[in-house]
């Protein structure tokens, strides 16, 4: 689980993967419930984002392989879950907060250039049945490496940090600048691709199963996972 990182290079064909929806069932993820090893931590929850909810939920077959990538990694360590499934109006929210983020980042960008900047970090909010965002499928997850009592493990930057060492990558085009991070990230994208899961370069904390993205890198025909509209209590 060592190996250096060597990311997917996004199919260039041109037709885009067409969506196949399964129907499967969202899980809801009680930490140590089902794995003592896979902590929660839904942090829009605890930012307070309005309609963010309580727990972390993904499609079935999703969580049975973020089982499966745990199980590859000694038992030092363990995963903390930071987001899974997302409503619909969390993305916007989400959205909204970078791309005023990027405006002042950016004070001279065009409209055009600042809406650029804001999707390297958050997928536009639609349920668009073609292309939705990846969180509102239930089959993207953003998750860490942590030690076995669930307390997060150097990996280079924060979570959702907007800056170019978020790339999952960073730290193999820059030797020497954070060694730990830099195996920390092998681990846990060794592991994720392993069991299936693909990357999204620029962040090293998301992954993705079955939705658009998904089969898009894969150059897979079909995507399994469309855009869901569920309610959910946050009890």
């Amino acid at each position: 689980m060592s190996r250096p990182i060597r990311q997917i290079t996004v199919n260039n064909y041109s037709g885009n993967p067409l969506i196949k929806e399964n129907n499967e069932k969202l899980v809801r993820i009680q930490e140590n419930q089902q794995h003592p090893r896979i902590f929660t931590k839904p942090i829009y929850h605890s930012q307070h984002i309005p309609h963010s909810l309580k727990d972390i939920y993904l499609r079935e077959a999703t969580y049975k392989k973020v089982v499966q990538a745990i199980e590859l990694l000694p038992e030092q360590y363990s995963f903390i879950l930071f987001d899974g499934y997302r409503p619909l109006q969390v993305q916007q929210y989400l959205f909204n907060h970078y791309y005023e983020e990027m405006q002042k980042v950016y004070p001279h960008f065009t409209e055009n250039e600042i809406l650029g900047e804001t999707l390297k970090y958050v997928a536009f909010p639609t349920i668009n049945h073609d292309r939705p965002a990846p969180h509102l499928t239930g089959g993207a997850v953003d998750l860490t490496l942590g030690d076995i009592e669930g307390n997060p493990l150097d990996m280079g930057t924060d979570f959702d940090e907007m800056h170019e060492s978020s790339a999952t990558d960073y730290f193999e085009a820059h030797p020497g600048v954070n060694d730990e991070a830099r195996k920390n990230r092998r681990l846990l994208y060794n592991c994720m691709r392993e069991v299936g899961f693909t990357n999204y370069s620029a962040e090293w904390w998301h992954y993705d199963y079955g939705n658009f993205m998904w089969a898009k890198r894969l150059a897979r025909e079909y995507a399994i996972y469309g855009a869901l509209n569920v309610q959910l209590t946050n009890h």
